[in-house]
Protein backbone atom coordinates (compact mmCIF):
# COMPACT_ATOMS: atom_id res chain seq x y z
CA UNK A 1 0.00 0.00 0.00
CA UNK A 2 1.17 3.78 -1.10
CA UNK A 3 1.49 6.21 1.71
CA UNK A 4 -0.33 9.25 1.46
CA UNK A 5 2.89 11.90 0.53
CA UNK A 6 3.56 14.15 2.89
CA UNK A 7 2.27 18.12 3.23
CA UNK A 8 4.94 20.03 2.17
CA UNK A 9 3.91 23.46 4.02
CA UNK A 10 4.56 27.43 2.60
CA UNK A 11 4.48 30.47 4.29
CA UNK A 12 0.74 31.66 3.85
CA UNK A 13 -1.38 34.41 5.39
CA UNK A 14 -5.00 35.53 5.51
CA UNK A 15 -8.20 34.43 6.42
CA UNK A 16 -10.46 31.63 5.84
CA UNK A 17 -14.33 31.76 6.45
CA UNK A 18 -14.99 28.30 6.96
CA UNK A 19 -17.97 26.77 7.05
CA UNK A 20 -17.38 24.06 9.89
CA UNK A 21 -19.27 20.45 8.97
CA UNK A 22 -20.99 18.26 11.40
CA UNK A 23 -19.00 16.18 13.89
CA UNK A 24 -15.82 17.46 13.36
CA UNK A 25 -13.96 19.51 15.97
CA UNK A 26 -12.57 22.74 15.48
CA UNK A 27 -9.35 21.61 15.47
CA UNK A 28 -10.40 18.35 12.88
CA UNK A 29 -11.28 21.33 10.31
CA UNK A 30 -8.76 23.72 11.05
CA UNK A 31 -6.22 20.49 10.32
CA UNK A 32 -8.04 19.54 6.82
CA UNK A 33 -8.00 23.02 6.20
CA UNK A 34 -4.65 23.73 6.76
CA UNK A 35 -3.68 20.77 5.35
CA UNK A 36 -5.34 21.62 1.96
CA UNK A 37 -3.71 24.82 1.70
CA UNK A 38 -0.41 23.62 3.15
CA UNK A 39 -0.17 26.32 5.51
CA UNK A 40 2.54 26.79 7.65
CA UNK A 41 0.88 28.27 10.37
CA UNK A 42 -2.61 28.58 11.34
CA UNK A 43 -4.80 28.67 14.45
CA UNK A 44 -8.83 29.13 14.33
CA UNK A 45 -11.05 31.77 16.18
CA UNK A 46 -13.32 30.13 18.98
CA UNK A 47 -14.43 26.64 18.72
CA UNK A 48 -17.58 25.16 17.81
CA UNK A 49 -18.88 22.20 19.30
CA UNK A 50 -18.72 18.90 17.21
CA UNK A 51 -22.54 19.19 16.99
CA UNK A 52 -22.15 22.62 15.64
CA UNK A 53 -22.25 24.03 12.21
CA UNK A 54 -21.27 27.12 10.26
CA UNK A 55 -18.62 30.21 10.59
CA UNK A 56 -14.75 29.39 12.10
CA UNK A 57 -13.27 31.87 10.69
CA UNK A 58 -9.37 30.30 10.46
CA UNK A 59 -6.01 32.58 10.52
CA UNK A 60 -3.11 31.52 7.81
CA UNK A 61 0.08 32.90 8.54
CA UNK A 62 0.25 36.31 10.27
CA UNK A 63 -3.54 36.61 10.32
CA UNK A 64 -2.49 34.35 13.94
CA UNK A 65 -1.82 37.45 15.07
CA UNK A 66 -5.17 39.01 15.07
CA UNK A 67 -6.92 36.00 16.11
CA UNK A 68 -7.47 36.93 19.86
CA UNK A 69 -9.59 39.99 18.40
CA UNK A 70 -11.66 38.09 16.32
CA UNK A 71 -12.30 35.72 19.45
CA UNK A 72 -13.67 38.42 21.29
CA UNK A 73 -15.92 39.23 18.66
CA UNK A 74 -19.77 39.55 18.51
CA UNK A 75 -21.47 36.64 16.98
CA UNK A 76 -24.93 35.17 15.85
CA UNK A 77 -26.28 31.42 16.30
CA UNK A 78 -29.32 29.96 14.92
CA UNK A 79 -30.07 26.70 17.22
CA UNK A 80 -33.01 23.99 17.48
CA UNK A 81 -34.05 23.41 21.35
CA UNK A 82 -35.81 20.24 22.17
CA UNK A 83 -37.71 20.75 25.91
CA UNK A 84 -38.45 18.02 27.98
CA UNK A 85 -34.95 16.41 28.05
CA UNK A 86 -31.82 17.31 29.60
CA UNK A 87 -28.42 15.93 28.63
CA UNK A 88 -25.33 15.73 30.42
CA UNK A 89 -23.68 17.57 27.69
CA UNK A 90 -26.46 19.95 27.18
CA UNK A 91 -26.91 19.05 23.77
CA UNK A 92 -27.97 16.09 21.70
CA UNK A 93 -24.57 14.62 22.31
CA UNK A 94 -24.79 13.55 25.73
CA UNK A 95 -26.68 11.07 27.29
CA UNK A 96 -30.02 11.48 28.90
CA UNK A 97 -30.25 12.48 32.30
CA UNK A 98 -33.62 13.72 32.86
CA UNK A 99 -37.09 12.98 31.33
CA UNK A 100 -39.93 15.46 31.98
CA UNK A 101 -43.50 16.25 30.60
CA UNK A 102 -43.15 19.63 28.63
CA UNK A 103 -46.32 21.41 29.73
CA UNK A 104 -48.81 23.47 27.99
CA UNK A 105 -46.94 27.04 26.69
CA UNK A 106 -47.83 29.37 24.55
CA UNK A 107 -45.36 32.36 22.76
CA UNK A 108 -46.11 34.43 25.87
CA UNK A 109 -44.95 31.95 28.70
CA UNK A 110 -41.48 31.19 26.58
CA UNK A 111 -41.24 35.08 25.95
CA UNK A 112 -41.21 35.35 29.59
CA UNK A 113 -38.53 32.62 30.18
CA UNK A 114 -36.64 34.05 27.59
CA UNK A 115 -36.56 37.59 29.21
CA UNK A 116 -33.90 37.10 31.64
CA UNK A 117 -31.71 35.52 29.45
CA UNK A 118 -31.23 38.76 27.66
CA UNK A 119 -28.43 41.45 28.31
CA UNK A 120 -25.31 41.21 30.58
CA UNK A 121 -26.33 37.78 32.77
CA UNK A 122 -24.41 35.50 34.69
CA UNK A 123 -24.27 32.17 32.93
CA UNK A 124 -23.12 28.68 34.43
CA UNK A 125 -20.96 27.29 31.79
CA UNK A 126 -21.48 23.27 30.63
CA UNK A 127 -19.37 20.86 32.47
CA UNK A 128 -18.34 19.49 28.88
CA UNK A 129 -16.60 22.66 27.93
CA UNK A 130 -13.37 23.38 26.88
CA UNK A 131 -12.69 26.00 29.68
CA UNK A 132 -10.03 24.96 31.96
CA UNK A 133 -9.98 24.20 36.00
CA UNK A 134 -6.32 23.27 36.93
CA UNK A 135 -4.94 23.64 33.69
CA UNK A 136 -7.33 20.90 32.43
CA UNK A 137 -10.19 20.76 30.27
CA UNK A 138 -13.56 20.64 31.97
CA UNK A 139 -14.87 17.96 29.91
CA UNK A 140 -11.20 15.61 30.19
CA UNK A 141 -12.70 15.48 33.72
CA UNK A 142 -16.24 15.09 33.47
CA UNK A 143 -15.02 11.90 31.12
CA UNK A 144 -13.77 10.39 34.16
CA UNK A 145 -16.50 10.72 36.28
CA UNK A 146 -15.30 13.62 38.22
CA UNK A 147 -17.73 15.67 40.41
CA UNK A 148 -17.37 19.01 38.49
CA UNK A 149 -18.35 22.80 39.83
CA UNK A 150 -18.67 24.45 36.33
CA UNK A 151 -17.53 28.52 36.65
CA UNK A 152 -20.28 31.06 36.52
CA UNK A 153 -19.21 34.13 34.48
CA UNK A 154 -20.52 36.93 33.58
CA UNK A 155 -21.79 37.14 29.26
CA UNK A 156 -23.42 39.66 27.10
CA UNK A 157 -26.81 38.31 25.27
CA UNK A 158 -27.98 40.84 22.75
CA UNK A 159 -30.74 39.09 20.86
CA UNK A 160 -32.36 35.59 22.01
CA UNK A 161 -35.53 35.12 19.88
CA UNK A 162 -37.89 32.61 19.20
CA UNK A 163 -38.17 32.18 16.10
CA UNK A 164 -40.64 29.25 15.68
CA UNK A 165 -42.20 26.78 17.62
CA UNK A 166 -43.21 23.37 16.63
CA UNK A 167 -44.46 21.03 19.51
CA UNK A 168 -41.34 21.12 21.90
CA UNK A 169 -38.97 21.87 19.53
CA UNK A 170 -38.07 25.59 19.64
CA UNK A 171 -35.85 27.44 17.26
CA UNK A 172 -34.10 30.22 18.33
CA UNK A 173 -31.98 33.15 16.99
CA UNK A 174 -29.18 34.06 19.16
CA UNK A 175 -26.51 37.54 19.00
CA UNK A 176 -23.61 37.17 21.99
CA UNK A 177 -20.99 38.25 23.18
CA UNK A 178 -17.49 36.40 23.64
CA UNK A 179 -17.59 33.19 26.04
CA UNK A 180 -21.41 32.62 26.03
CA UNK A 181 -22.67 29.10 25.74
CA UNK A 182 -25.75 28.59 23.22
CA UNK A 183 -25.88 25.26 25.42
CA UNK A 184 -26.36 26.89 28.60
CA UNK A 185 -28.98 29.52 27.57
CA UNK A 186 -30.90 26.74 26.83
CA UNK A 187 -30.63 24.58 29.92
CA UNK A 188 -31.61 27.65 31.83
CA UNK A 189 -34.52 28.67 29.47
CA UNK A 190 -35.71 24.81 29.94
CA UNK A 191 -35.25 24.78 33.69
CA UNK A 192 -37.80 28.43 33.12
CA UNK A 193 -40.21 26.56 31.29
CA UNK A 194 -39.83 23.80 34.57
CA UNK A 195 -39.22 21.07 31.96
CA UNK A 196 -35.34 20.84 30.51
CA UNK A 197 -34.34 21.27 27.22
CA UNK A 198 -30.65 20.72 25.57
CA UNK A 199 -29.89 21.55 22.01
CA UNK A 200 -30.15 19.70 19.16
CA UNK A 201 -28.80 21.43 16.57
CA UNK A 202 -26.42 24.92 16.35
CA UNK A 203 -25.26 26.79 13.76
CA UNK A 204 -23.32 30.16 13.67
CA UNK A 205 -23.89 32.16 11.21
CA UNK A 206 -21.54 35.26 11.34
CA UNK A 207 -18.68 36.56 13.80
CA UNK A 208 -18.01 40.49 13.80
CA UNK A 209 -16.68 41.98 11.13
CA UNK A 210 -18.08 39.08 9.13
CA UNK A 211 -21.65 40.29 9.35
CA UNK A 212 -22.37 38.61 5.91
CA UNK A 213 -19.72 35.89 5.09
CA UNK A 214 -18.81 33.97 1.77
CA UNK A 215 -18.40 30.61 4.07
CA UNK A 216 -16.40 27.74 1.88
CA UNK A 217 -17.14 24.37 2.65
CA UNK A 218 -14.31 21.66 2.65
CA UNK A 219 -15.75 19.32 0.03
CA UNK A 220 -16.39 23.22 -1.78
CA UNK A 221 -12.27 23.77 -0.62
CA UNK A 222 -11.09 20.56 -1.54
CA UNK A 223 -13.00 21.09 -5.80
CA UNK A 224 -11.12 24.12 -6.24
CA UNK A 225 -8.03 22.96 -5.12
CA UNK A 226 -8.05 20.55 -7.86
CA UNK A 227 -7.99 23.98 -10.30
CA UNK A 228 -4.96 24.50 -8.42
CA UNK A 229 -2.90 26.74 -5.32
CA UNK A 230 -3.99 29.82 -7.53
CA UNK A 231 -7.94 29.49 -7.22
CA UNK A 232 -7.50 27.94 -3.89
CA UNK A 233 -5.70 30.64 -2.79
CA UNK A 234 -8.06 33.24 -4.22
CA UNK A 235 -10.52 32.28 -1.28
CA UNK A 236 -9.20 34.17 1.51
CA UNK A 237 -9.83 37.22 2.71
CA UNK A 238 -6.53 40.07 3.20
CA UNK A 239 -5.48 40.07 6.88
CA UNK A 240 -6.98 43.80 7.34
CA UNK A 241 -10.54 42.36 6.67
CA UNK A 242 -10.61 41.10 9.96
CA UNK A 243 -9.66 44.57 11.55
CA UNK A 244 -12.19 46.89 9.88
CA UNK A 245 -13.95 47.74 12.92
CA UNK A 246 -10.76 49.69 14.29
CA UNK A 247 -9.95 52.87 12.56
CA UNK A 248 -7.70 53.18 10.27
CA UNK A 249 -3.87 55.71 9.97
CA UNK A 250 -2.36 55.92 7.21
CA UNK A 251 1.58 56.87 7.49
CA UNK A 252 3.93 58.50 5.45
CA UNK A 253 7.27 56.33 4.02
CA UNK A 254 9.81 57.55 7.11
CA UNK A 255 6.31 56.83 9.63
CA UNK A 256 6.13 53.52 8.06
CA UNK A 257 9.75 52.72 8.55
CA UNK A 258 10.39 53.76 12.01
CA UNK A 259 7.12 51.71 13.73
CA UNK A 260 8.53 49.45 11.73
CA UNK A 261 11.42 49.23 13.57
CA UNK A 262 9.63 49.31 17.16
CA UNK A 263 9.68 53.39 17.68
CA UNK A 264 6.67 55.49 18.57
CA UNK A 265 5.60 58.05 15.67
CA UNK A 266 3.56 61.00 15.11
CA UNK A 267 -0.15 59.71 13.59
CA UNK A 268 -2.37 63.17 13.75
CA UNK A 269 -5.73 63.64 15.92
CA UNK A 270 -8.09 60.93 16.98
CA UNK A 271 -8.88 58.88 19.95
CA UNK A 272 -6.84 57.44 21.65
CA UNK A 273 -6.61 53.26 21.38
CA UNK A 274 -6.22 50.74 19.32
CA UNK A 275 -6.36 51.15 15.23
CA UNK A 276 -4.87 49.94 12.18
CA UNK A 277 -1.54 51.19 10.97
CA UNK A 278 -1.55 51.15 7.15
CA UNK A 279 1.77 52.32 4.97
CA UNK A 280 1.68 55.07 2.22
CA UNK A 281 1.58 52.50 -0.31
CA UNK A 282 -1.40 51.07 1.01
CA UNK A 283 0.14 47.47 2.76
CA UNK A 284 -1.72 47.28 6.26
CA UNK A 285 1.61 46.96 9.05
CA UNK A 286 -0.34 45.70 11.55
CA UNK A 287 -2.15 47.14 15.39
CA UNK A 288 -0.30 50.30 16.66
CA UNK A 289 -1.55 51.67 20.31
CA UNK A 290 -2.58 55.82 19.67
CA UNK A 291 -1.91 58.08 22.94
CA UNK A 292 -2.15 61.97 22.53
CA UNK A 293 -1.47 61.98 18.77
CA UNK A 294 1.62 59.05 18.70
CA UNK A 295 1.84 55.67 17.63
CA UNK A 296 3.61 53.29 19.05
CA UNK A 297 3.42 49.53 17.51
CA UNK A 298 1.56 46.58 19.30
CA UNK A 299 0.94 43.93 17.21
CA UNK A 300 3.05 44.47 13.32
CA UNK A 301 3.10 42.06 10.63
CA UNK A 302 6.55 40.79 9.38
CA UNK A 303 6.72 43.30 6.82
CA UNK A 304 6.18 46.29 8.72
CA UNK A 305 9.69 48.27 8.60
CA UNK A 306 10.79 46.68 4.76
CA UNK A 307 10.71 48.07 1.56
CA UNK A 308 7.91 47.93 -0.30
CA UNK A 309 8.12 45.15 -3.07
CA UNK A 310 4.64 44.48 -3.31
CA UNK A 311 1.88 44.88 -0.92
CA UNK A 312 1.17 41.50 0.64
CA UNK A 313 -2.53 40.43 0.69
CA UNK A 314 -4.20 37.26 0.36
CA UNK A 315 -2.25 34.07 -0.92
CA UNK A 316 0.86 36.26 -1.12
CA UNK A 317 4.27 33.81 -0.56
CA UNK A 318 6.28 36.12 2.03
Amino acid sequence: MSKKPRTVFRPLDGLLLLDKPLGLSSNQALQQARHLFRAEKAGHTGSLDPLATGLLPICFGEATKIAGLLLGSRKAYETMAILGVTTDTDDADGATLLERPVPSLDDADIETALAPLRGPIRQRAPIYSALKQGGEPLYARARRGETIEAPVREVQVHQLELLEREGSHLRLHVECGSGTYVRSLVRDLGETLGCGAHVATLRRLWVDPFATPRMYTLDELRAIAERGETALDACLLPIEDGLSGYERVVLDEDGERRLGFGQTVPCGGGADGLVVAFGASGRCLGLGQRNDGRLSPQRLFRWAGQPVVGVPHSGDHA
